[in-house]
């Protein structure tokens, strides 16, 4: 089973599906919970029959969806399968699917120390220390819960930034963030980068990067 790049993703024409950090998302928008429920069981049953099980989040008028081929550590043709299959699932239930509002979230360390800090973090979260040529250094939940924190290096001249925020998003969602950001009084820092990330900063210059999987494959 091959990975497939954002492009060959994006291509399959998923409507209310994102593809964020090597996963597609999508919210169900249920309305309440006992139809969340019915929908997730029929989630269930149809996942069962396809041996490929994604990672659900039922709330009282939504239900949360993301696909990922653990194993590859990417999304797959599976993951494309069972994607149309709870989109067929979701209208015949009658709710829809939509991706404006989800998001992936991770936490960047900027740091000189790289090799020393990692295992505290590990350590205090309760999370899982990766590295390695296919990975990058990061602290992992085990249990997808927390958000995955890594590690960039950087300089040690004071004074410095030491955290950022990673915020993934599907490429139609830029715009709109970037925009209401602005208004909200934030700068955009640079789009040198875009259209694979973007820095905006905070009135008092904190900064996040908005991410999508654009420029990356």
């Amino acid at each position: 089973m091959s990975k497939l790049t954002g492009q060959q993703i994006a291509d399959e024409g998923l409507d209310g599906w994102a593809y964020l950090l090597g996963g597609l998302q999508t919210r169900i928008h249920t309305e309440n919970f006992a139809t969340g429920l019915s929908v997730v069981n029929a989630i269930g049953a149809a996942a069962e029959e396809m041996n490929h099980h994604p990672d659900l989040d039922l709330r009282h008028t939504h239900v949360d969806v993301r696909l990922t081929s653990h194993d590859e550590r990417a999304v797959t043709d599976r993951d494309i399968r069972l994607g149309r299959a709870i989109s067929s699932i979701a209208a015949d239930a009658g709710v829809r699917l939509e991706s404006s509002n989800v998001s992936r979230l991770e936490l960047a360390l900027d740091t000189p120390a790289g090799e020393a800090i990692p295992p505290f973090w590990a350590a205090v979260l309760a999370m899982e220390h990766l590295s390695g040529p296919d990975v990058t250094d990061e602290v992992r939940d085990p249990g997808d819960v927390l958000p995955t924190v890594w590690f960039q290096a950087s300089g040690s001249e004071e004074p410095r930034q030491r955290w950022h925020v990673d915020l993934w998003v599907d490429p139609a969602q830029v715009r709109p963030r970037i925009n209401a950001a602005l208004a909200a009084g934030g700068t955009l820092v640079s789009d040198a980068e875009a259209p694979s990330f973007w820095v905006l900063a905070d009135p008092e210059g904190n900064r996040v990067c908005l991410c999508t999987w654009q420029d990356r494959d």
